[in-house]
This record gives structure tokens, sequence and C-alpha cells, in this order.
């Protein structure tokens, strides 16, 4: 299935958000403050993970997408991405199981050609495992990045296109566009949450966060925990999604 884009149509809107998406940030942070290793951030972040997990399955949440590895992630200390890749390679081997029988499905969006052979037929076993899973849907964005993103996009869809003949002032529109997105098979989130104090987007899901609600915490993602989300759930809750239409609209449609 491709969801709409919520710049052509208005999605349906419920007091639970039906998709999640997090920037996990904050971990080295937090192990500086505690003057462990920033190693040790990182594996109490993925520990995290789980908790997130859990809670989202609870509160009737059906996509959770989630920033792992930035396309300019790469730019940090050798050893530290050596170390990230070695997480991502252990996570995949200990949680894959647990999350099948949970009836989790698992993708993992992002340009994977930098990984290594092993990394890369882990992500492909996890996905053919638990590909028809319905209970929540999982996403690690790993190598991601929103402007790569559009850009392999539209790449794929104007290959497509001159395959079949297309005329090359073909004048494409979003529908047509839709389908080649990482994350085509999700609907655009409802709530992206940012945790560990900063407050921008940083390059993630630049297409889909085009009306999501924003919720940005001090809290470092080691400490994100089922109250943390449970106040950004009821945040969202707060808000007035209006979808470029009046406050009056609204108020018509529920009267």
């Amino acid at each position: 299935m491709i969801y709409s884009s919520s710049t052509t149509a208005v999605p349906e809107v419920g007091r639970v958000p039906r998709h999640v998406a997090i920037i996990m940030d904050g971990n080295g942070r937090w192990a500086t403050k505690r003057f462990l290793p920033r190693v040790a951030g990182h594996v109490k972040g993925a520990d995290a993970v789980r908790g997130v997990v859990e809670t989202c399955i609870d509160r009737g949440v059906e996509y959770l997408t989630l920033f792992a590895f930035s396309s300019e992630n790469w730019r940090r200390p050798e050893e530290e991405v050596s170390m990230l890749m070695r997480l991502f390679v252990t996570m995949l081997e200990r949680e894959v199981v647990r999350m099948h029988a949970n009836d989790i499905r698992l993708k993992v969006v992002g340009d994977l050609s930098r990984f290594n052979e092993q990394l890369q037929t882990l992500i492909a076993n996890a996905e053919r495992k638990t590909a028809h899973n319905t209970r929540l849907t999982v996403t690690i964005c790993a190598n991601y990045g929103g402007r790569w993103d559009i850009m392999q996009a539209v790449n794929k869809m104007t290959a497509a296109a001159a395959a079949k003949g297309q005329p090359a002032d073909h004048a494409y529109t979003e529908e047509e566009l839709a389908p080649y997105l990482a994350m085509a098979y999700a609907p655009e989130p409802d709530l992206f949450i940012r945790t560990g104090g900063e407050q921008r987007i940083s390059n993630f899901l630049l297409w889909q966060l085009a009306y999501t609600e924003l919720f940005f915490t001090e809290t470092f993602w080691p400490d994100f925990d089922v109250d943390s989300l449970d106040a950004a759930i009821a945040s969202y809750q707060q808000r007035e999604r209006r979808f470029g239409r009046t406050s009056a609209q609204l108020t018509e449609k529920t009267n």
C-alpha cells in the first residue's frame, strides 16, 4: 500500500499517533556526564529501544521509526563508528528472534551499500524473517539522510519513466514519486520526538515530516522511558492538526 502525502490528502487523526519517529540523541552526553566512555552511552541507548518498542505496542502505535545512524555520522571518530557498527550487528543477532516472536516487523532503510557484507546479510535475513508480522513495524534508519531519500526516489522514478518511454519533459507529481521513497510502506509520522535537548530535524525524513507534530525533550535517549513516551503522546493529544484548514472547519466537522 502506498500512502497519500499529507499535502495532497488529509490523513485520519486519532488520539494515539499511528506513526512515531524518533531521533535518539544524547547517548554520548549521557555517558560523559557519568565519566563513562561514549560507547557505554550507546550500549545503554540500545537497551532503551526495547522499552520504547514495548510501550508503543501497549499504546497502540502501529509504526515506530528510529534514526540510528545518519549519512553524516560517518564524520565521527573512526573508533566510535566501528563500535556503532558492531553494536548494530549485536542488536540484530540478539533482538530479531524476540521481535519475530512478538509479531513485530523490522525494516532497515538507508544506503546500505556502505555496510559490510555481514551486516547487509543480517539486515536482509531479519527483514525476510519478520516480513509478515503485523503488530508493530519498527524501522531503523541507518546510513540514512532525508536528502539522500528524495534524490534516490527521484532517480528511480525518472529511470522507471524513461524505461516506459515517458517524455523527457514530463511534469512529475507527488503521487508518482511516493512509491520510490524509502518509507513508502508507512504513513507519514504523526509524532516526531527528538531527545537530548537539540531542536532540529538533522536531515531526518525531510519529505515525510511536512505535517508531523514535533516534540523536543531535554531527556537523553538512555533515560527515555515509558513516562517519557507518554509525555510526548500527551503533548501530541493537545495539538490541533489542521493540515492547512482552519480551527472553525475542524469544529464544524466534529459537530
